[in-house]
C-alpha cells in the first residue's frame, strides 16, 4: 500500500529569541502559519527492513542527514518495526530557505508511518517524537497557525490569519540556521511584538497583523547577505502590505490583500529573482495525510 502525503511550508509571522538556555538551545517565541507551497511525499512499505529515500534533486541527502529519513528511523526503532520503507520525495519547497521544508517532510513521514503501521499515535505524541528531530517538526505535525514556545515544541493553536495572499522570493543562496544563531545577540536587537500579532489574529485584523509582523533573526541575516536586503526593499517598493524574512532566511515574504496587486508584485520580482512564488495561506489545522 502506498501513502501520498502533503508537506506544506511555513512562514513566521513573528519570531523572537528570548535567551540561550542551559541545554544549549535558544528559548523562542514564534507565531507560524502554513502556506500552500508543499513537498509531495510517497511512502511504501518494503520487506527488506531498510529505509530508502529517493529524490529528484541530487543535492537532497538520501541518508540520516535528511530529516525525513531521521523520522522513519526514529519511529522504526522506537516501535521495533521490522518492515522497511521506501520514501519518494518531490521537493517543491526551496532548500535552506527558512520555510521548514525539511521539518515538514519529517512531520509528513511521521504521520504517514503512523497510519501505515497502525501505531495509533495522536498528533501530540507524533509532535513529541518530532521534537527529537528538529525544532520546527512539532509545529509541522500539527500544521495550521500556532504559537510555538520552548525550543519550538510547545504548541498552542491560534486562529488563521485574515484572508490574504503571500509572495515569496528566495535569492540563490542558502542560510545556515546555526550560523545565524551564533551571531545573534539577544540583548542588542529589536524584538517583535508577538503579543500584538496574536491579538491581530484573534481579532481577524489584517492591518494590525501587517503592522506587527517581526523577526529577531532578520537583522543578522540581512547583515550576512545583502541580497536579502535588496529583495526586501524591492518587495516594499512594489507595494506589499507587510514584508518580512521567514525563519533564519533567506526567503522574504510579503502579505498582499488584493489579487490585482499580487500579480504586479510577482511579475516585478521575477525580473531579478528566479525563485518567486504566489501562494495562499492554509492557516487552519487539517488532515494532511
Amino acid at each position: 500500500m502506498k501513502y501520498l502525503l502533503k508537506a506544506p511550508a511555513k512562514i513566521n509571522l513573528s519570531l523572537d529569541v528570548l535567551y540561550k538556555r542551559d541545554d544549549g538551545y535558544h528559548e523562542v517565541e514564534m507565531v507560524m502559519t502554513t502556506i500552500d507551497l508543499a513537498d509531495r511525499i510517497e511512502i511504501e512499505e518494503c520487506t527488506s527492513g531498510d529505509i530508502q529515500l529517493h529524490s529528484q534533486y541530487r543535492f537532497v541527502p538520501d541518508d540520516d542527514r535528511n530529516l525525513a529519513y531521521q523520522a522513519a528511523k526514529l519511529i522504526k526503532e522506537k516501535y521495533q518495526i521490522k518492515q522497511g520503507v521506501t520514501i519518494s520525495l518531490e521537493k517543491n519547497i526551496p532548500v535552506a530557505a527558512g520555510l521548514a521544508g525539511g521539518s515538514s517532510d519529517a512531520a509528513a513521514v511521521l504521520r504517514g508511518l503512523n497510519s501505515m503501521w497502525n501505531l495509533g499515535l495522536s498528533n501530540h505524541e507524533l509532535a513529541d517524537l518530532g521534537a527529537q528531530i528538529g525544532s520546527d517538526v512539532s509545529f509541522c505535525v500539527h500544521g495550521g497557525t500556532a504559537l510555538a514556545k520552548g525550543r519550538g515544541e510547545i504548541i498552542t493553536p491560534l486562529p488563521s490569519p485574515p484572508h490574504c495572499w503571500v509572495i515569496l522570493a528566495k535569492p540563490t543562496i542558502g542560510v545556515s540556521t546555526a550560523d545565524v544563531y551564533k551571531r545573534l545577540n539577544v540583548n542588542s536587537v529589536s524584538h517583535p511584538n508577538t503579543k500584538a500579532v496574536i491579538e491581530a489574529l484573534k481579532e481577524n485584523n489584517y492591518q494590525g497583523l501587517c503592522r506587527n509582523v517581526g523577526n529577531v533573526l532578520e537583522s543578522v541575516t540581512l547583515q550576512m547577505h545583502p541580497e536579502v536586503t535588496a529583495i526586501k526593499e524591492q518587495m516594499i517598493r512594489f507595494g506589499a502590505d507587510a514584508v518580512l524574512m521567514s525563519g533564519s532566511g533567506p526567503t522574504v515574504f510579503g502579505l498582499v490583500q488584493y489579487e490585482s496587486r499580487l500579480h504586479r508584485i510577482y511579475n516585478a520580482l521575477r525580473g531579478f529573482c528566479d525563485q518567486v512564488y504566489a501562494v495562499r495561506i492554509i492557516g487552519e489545522q487539517s488532515e494532511l495525510a
